[in-house]
């Protein structure tokens, strides 16, 4: 039965994340269910990200190694990215303006607006990956603005300035797993 309440449970925030539903980043921080589902909707879009990329791989004919190897860093860049994204909206938003949540609370909101990331599997759709891949990353985007104005209780144009010094940040980070990736299938074998 718990299991059960655990999957309504991420179904309904990936739900409310994917509208951009303020109220569900209210009362999120340090609550233990709160970060289990954050932390399962970050692993779902590292998930997600790694079968699209396993596709293109596969299509470019990466050997097994290669891919094993490609999708592991593919799945841990959206982790880690997760958590270095995190830790700049903390650190910047305690440069503007004191504020009282901590790292560990930002997490929560943070990990719930990652719901879009989720859909990343499509972007093995040809033609369609490139621009399908640009849009959840700024539906992403617009989910982390509403995350940190609802977890900082701050304005919407703070929370947006605070977001989007980091967001370039994880772009280029993501292209440069992506570069990476293509490397290792074009390394000689």
């Amino acid at each position: 039965m718990s299991n059960k309440k655990a999957k309504l449970g991420v179904c309904r925030t990936l739900k409310n994340a994917l509208t951009l539903n303020s109220s569900l980043y209210k009362n999120t921080r340090n609550k233990r269910k709160s970060r289990q589902i954050a932390l399962t909707i970050v692993i779902l879009a590292a998930f997600s990200h790694a079968l699209g990329s396993a596709v293109i791989l596969l299509i470019n004919r990466a050997t097994p190694p290669v891919l094993l190897i490609a999708l592991l860093i593919d799945a841990l860049s959206i982790v880690a990215g997760y958590y270095l994204w995190t830790f700049s909206i903390w650190k910047i938003g305690q440069w503007l303006k004191p504020i009282d949540p901590t790292y560990g609370d930002l997490l929560n909101p943070i990990g719930f607006a990652y719901a879009p990331q989720v859909l990343n599997f499509l972007t093995l759709i040809p033609l369609l990956g490139r621009p399908i891949e640009l849009i959840l990353s700024v539906w992403s985007l617009l989910a982390v603005i509403v995350a940190v104005r609802q977890g900082l209780d701050i304005k919407t144009r703070q929370a947006a300035f605070i977001c989007l010094i980091g967001w370039p940040l994880i772009q280029i980070a993501i292209g440069f797993v992506q570069v990476l990736q293509q490397r290792l299938i074009n390394y000689p074998s």
